[in-house]
């Protein structure tokens, strides 16, 4: 059993119109958003082993919020493959993780997480939910019967969760 974790990066903040998007940081709302999430992650005892996280800094700085959470048993890889990634893109790096390895986590971005999720849960009660929207600092959990990361693709997921901050 495999379990992935996408978590779209917090809100970020338009304020300071002449840095690129890669440079944009975390708005106040986003800060408060990731911390719930946070407390989200360290209710359910989540500790992915692997986090995988875009090379945007406002990715970077939800995993700086988030990571805490987890404790020191979790490895964190910045790559910059991930940044706008496509669900194609996303799927084929998830593809290239060790067999041992039991969960992992994608910090990322719009539209690749979602249609990532669409693709992979490709069924259930969840699945319209996903459709409507992922929204920032939103987590989606997908549980998969695979044995090998390799072996993952469309409809080969299950949704168990999906955590939208302002729910919380």
């Amino acid at each position: 059993m495999k379990t992935l974790y996408l978590l779209r990066h917090a809100k970020s903040s338009w304020a300071d119109t002449g840095i690129g998007d890669l440079d944009r940081p975390l708005a106040p709302r986003g800060q408060r958003a990731a911390e719930k999430i946070a407390d989200h992650l360290r209710q359910q005892g989540v500790a992915p082993a692997i986090v995988l996280c875009s090379s945007a800094r406002r990715a970077r700085e939800t995993l700086a919020v988030v990571a805490p959470a987890f404790g020191s048993a979790t490895d964190h890889a910045v790559e910059e493959g991930l940044y706008a990634a496509s669900a194609a893109e996303l799927l084929s790096r998830l593809r290239q993780i060790p067999d041992r390895t039991p969960s992992v986590m994608i910090i990322g971005h719009n539209p690749g997480l979602q249609d990532l999720a669409v693709t992979l849960v490709g069924h259930g009660a969840w699945l319209e939910r996903l459709r409507e929207g992922f929204p920032t600092a939103a987590l989606a959990v997908l549980r998969s019967p695979i044995a090998s990361w390799s072996e993952l693709g469309p409809g080969e997921a299950e949704l168990i969760d999906f955590v939208v901050p302002r729910e919380r």
